[in-house]
């Protein structure tokens, strides 16, 4: 860290300074300039709020130089996301696709053949959903999980859910194979703790108001509870553009990449909010190395519980899957 001192400063204030970093345990060493007096601190301090310093009238900038994402980072790579039957190693893209409700038995397995035909890894499908509106379809809750795990079962997928409660982690951990973690719930520091001591994987979806460092920080919630085992899922941003629902961050899926050793997938259908939008976003992000795509089916959108208005119809999306396919073989 480099704290920045007023030239004015008298010895006696800044002795108070040096006493609070001694309080810390920390080795430091004053650097006289011309115009200011720098403390530079070799220790390790991660585990500090620099913010404190500031309340210092002296001090005029502090800079943290250590890195608080340590588990997610690439430099101490150790371990790599395990998830069952596929390897993340960048030859070939994790899909995983479904709607974005479970709405009954008939319809999740109509879809599951859908996805397996497309040659998907996994089966999403929502049974708690947090709407916005407490009027608006909530999901069939453990019904619907039981509904997911058959289908998925039956043709050789792996299941992909959303959710919304810690009392909820032992339900997910008999019916869900990869338990996602909605933009609403980013931040939800206890439910991620409690994450954060399975081993299922988790499925981390970025905050539509969130920064990568936020995303990032709420994955080392997980990472440091012992569970390694993070997809990391860009999902749209809220920006002012009023022609998509959101906007897909392709610049912060690259940032992500480039900062940490986990996988990142993106989510082209609840940036877009529109189908004509969702083939477009999900070729651009496999294109500019996106780990995988998570995207939303359902055979009559416009019957939809939720989301139609996102949602690829079978023919649309099976289309996609194959020019997904010639791309990624293209790359």
């Amino acid at each position: 860290m480099i704290i920045l001192i007023s030239q004015s400063t008298d010895e006696k204030a800044l002795n108070t300074l040096k006493d609070d970093l001694d309080s810390f345990g920390l080795k430091w060493q004053i650097l006289e300039g011309h115009d200011h007096t720098v403390i530079h601190i070799p220790s390790d301090t991660r585990d500090i709020d620099h913010r404190r310093f500031y309340t210092y009238p002296f001090v005029e900038q502090v800079h943290p130089l250590s890195d608080n994402l340590r588990l997610s980072t690439k430099k101490k790579v150790t371990e790599h996301v395990e998830v069952p039957g596929f390897i993340f190693d960048g030859k070939k893209p994790f899909l995983i696709a479904g709607p974005c409700s479970v709405e009954s038995e008939t319809q999740i397995q109509e879809i599951a053949k859908i996805v397996k035909e497309s040659g998907a890894q996994a089966l999403r499908g929502g049974a708690y959903k947090p709407r916005t509106s407490p009027y608006a379809f909530q999901g069939l809750k453990e019904e619907g999980l039981i509904h997911l795990e058959r289908a998925a079962r039956q043709n050789g997928l792996l299941t992909v859910s959303e959710i919304v409660s810690e009392k909820h982690i032992p339900l997910f951990e008999r019916h869900v194979d990869i338990i996602q973690v909605g933009a609403r719930n980013m931040q939800n520091f206890e439910l991620l703790k409690a994450l954060g001591s399975i081993k299922k994987p988790i499925l981390l979806k970025r905050g539509f108001a969130n920064t990568v460092e936020e995303w990032l920080h709420s994955a080392e919630y997980i990472l440091s509870g012992g569970n390694r085992n993070v997809i990391l899922c860009e999902r749209g941003i809220r920006t002012f553009e009023p022609w998509s629902k959101h906007t897909l961050d392709l610049a912060g899926l690259l940032a992500a990449k480039n900062h940490t050793h986990l996988p990142v997938i993106a989510d082209p259908s609840h940036a877009a909010g529109d189908y004509a939008l969702v083939e477009g976003l999900s070729k651009a992000a496999i294109a500019a190395g996106a780990d995988g795509l998570m995207l939303e089916i359902h055979p009559d959108p416009k019957r939809a519980l939720s989301d139609g208005a996102q949602s690829l119809k079978p023919e649309r999306y099976l289309a996609l899957m194959r020019d997904i396919d010639i791309l990624c073989k293209k790359g």
